[in-house]
């Protein structure tokens, strides 16, 4: 995903850090077409994933195929990468430093956060499929209690 969804109605609600830092995993992960219609993610319809922020600012996520293996195109077994995170001009940035992905390495990728307060954060981002810009809407929970919440 390289790009923001940058309307005026998601640029008003920024995020602040304590909206953010913590553990999240992944409750959803789909794509939204141009003409709005919403279809699978790139890992298929039950991904699995851990979004980690952490309050001196560094990123890590994993995310990964549970079932079928990936043959559309654009569809991935697993993505993840690690590395910073920031907000600027109401959009968190992650700063790209270890992923498999090379073309990754050193990039930034940019989202429009949508945090409930609580316990829900959902994330829009866009990534070229083929020659298609694709819309990309990440729904995350924070992840309560310990090991396997």
């Amino acid at each position: 995903m390289t790009g923001p969804r940058g309307d005026a109605a998601n640029a008003a609600r920024v995020p602040a850090p304590p909206d953010l830092v913590g553990v999240w995993t992944l409750a959803a992960f789909h794509d939204v077409e141009a003409d709005g219609e919403r279809s699978e993610g790139p890992l298929g319809p039950e991904p699995r994933g851990l979004l980690i922020y952490t309050a001196d600012g560094h990123v890590s996520v994993h995310m990964m195929r549970v079932t079928g293996t990936a043959s559309a195109p654009g569809a991935r077994d697993y993505m993840g990468y690690g590395g910073t995170w920031r907000i600027e001009d109401g959009r968190i940035v992650h700063t790209i430093r270890v992923t498999p992905t090379r073309p990754w390495i050193d990039t930034e990728q940019i989202r429009v956060a949508e945090p409930d307060g609580r316990d829900r954060l959902t994330l829009h981002g866009s990534a070229r499929v083929g020659d298609a810009e694709r819309r990309r809407v990440l729904e995350w929970r924070r992840q309560t209690g310990g090991p396997g919440s």
